[in-house]
């Protein structure tokens, strides 16, 4: 099943698409399931993604990346995902670090991490989340303290996805005193892995995919005044120049889910007979399948304007969030609809289905809860009073 024209791809962007989706697919998704069952990096996939130039499309050219923009990354994400195989630290190491570093970094750090970032050589995590602080970033109690002409960082972060496989961490955290408003000033820090008093916890979770995830803890871990990205106490304008990216290339995960399982579907719905006729010539059969197909196909458009938007520089925030939310529940329902097509066999693991169904769901929740978004739109769309 080829991409449909309803998004419409530059001669260029096409020709990116065709791209990723040969390299990727020569890899597929019982690779794909292969590392994810024995908790290994896809090394040989990340590797030729990185030296194609895929992985740093987005990243400025000076630092070696490809020059390019946020709806180039949102292709090459969805592309991977369309052929079963969701990589979690696309979003992570590339689109959320990479877009924050290249942003916001200085030269000096700009070309100590993004050329690696860029060409697959380096990753980073991202440690935002915490125990006690939830979606409330303005609660977390991971504190910078200074020292000497650096800082000191203490405290725990949790759900830490690849930080196992990663060269850094990109941490937000706290000062240590509260400003005129009461709240504590945020900075961000890029802490090597291997910093002495940095240390990982894995949290076992139903997710079968590479990238695993980890409670984190910092022990008076030491950064220099080359760790802090941007300037001290701006942290949380810095984060969103990485939490749309986040969301945009989330949502590109969750759509290339989709149509990974309807490609699946239709074939089997095209191919698998029961009483001389293939079963997709019954309605009961086509009908839900081409419902999942209009709702694949209006959440691709959602990420895609919201990636546009990013790319002309303004407001992105209320298409990423709706574009987030929708792709995650279309995604679900399009996963669910292709099992359903293949009824007992769906379940199979053979089948390349029912391995992906909490890698789906998973996105209903991260990296922004879907009560969150209705929040954002109630109250910044709707003009609703705030609930909190």
């Amino acid at each position: 099943m080829t991409p449909s024209t309803i998004v419409a791809d530059t001669e260029e962007r096409a020709a990116l698409r065709h791209a990723v989706a040969k390299l990727v697919g020569k890899y597929g998704h019982d690779y794909f399931m292969q590392k994810a069952q024995a908790h290994e990096e896809p090394a040989e996939l990340w590797k030729e993604l990185g030296e194609a130039g895929f992985l740093g499309v987005h990243l400025s050219e000076e630092y070696g990346g490809g020059g390019g923009t946020m709806s180039d990354l949102a292709v090459v994400v969805e592309e991977a995902s369309s052929q079963g195989v969701p990589l979690l630290m696309m979003v992570i190491s590339p689109a959320i670090c990479g877009s924050i570093i290249d942003k916001h970094g200085s030269p000096e750090l700009k070309q100590r991490w993004l050329p690696g970032i860029a060409d697959g050589t380096l990753k980073m995590a991202f440690a935002i989340t915490e125990p006690d602080a939830g979606s409330n970033s303005h609660e977390i109690t991971t504190t910078a303290h200074p020292d000497g002409d650096g800082w000191s960082l203490s405290g725990t972060k949790y759900w830490t996805s690849g930080i196992d496989e990663a060269d850094a961490v990109l941490v937000v955290t706290r000062g240590p005193e509260p400003g005129p408003k009461g709240r504590h000033p945020l900075s961000l820090f890029v802490v090597p892995t291997d910093s002495p008093g940095l240390s990982w916890q894995h949290i076992p979770a139903a997710l079968q995919q590479p990238e695993h995830q980890f409670t984190v803890f910092f022990d008076d871990v030491r950064v220099g005044p080359e760790a802090l990205v941007g300037d001290e106490g701006s942290g949380l304008r810095h984060v969103f120049a990485g939490l749309n990216p986040e969301r945009i290339t989330a949502a590109c995960i969750s759509n290339g889910i989709a149509r990974y399982a309807l490609e699946k579907a239709t074939t089997y719905a095209r191919d698998r007979q029961v009483w001389t006729v293939p079963i997709g010539a019954h309605q009961g059969v086509a009908h839900p399948l081409a419902e999942a197909y209009i709702g694949t196909q209006l959440s691709r458009l959602m990420a895609f304007r919201a990636a546009e938007l990013f790319d002309a520089g303004q407001d992105a925030a209320e298409a990423s969030n709706i574009a987030k939310f929708a792709a995650a529940d279309s995604s679900l329902r399009t996963l669910d609809q292709a099992m359903q097509t293949h009824g007992g066999n769906g379940m199979a693991l053979e089948y390349g289905l029912a391995d992906l169904w909490f890698v789906a769901r998973m996105l209903k929740t991260a990296p922004v809860s879907r009560e969150m978004v209705l929040n954002f739109v109630a109250q910044r769309s709707l003009g609703l009073p705030a609930s909190y």
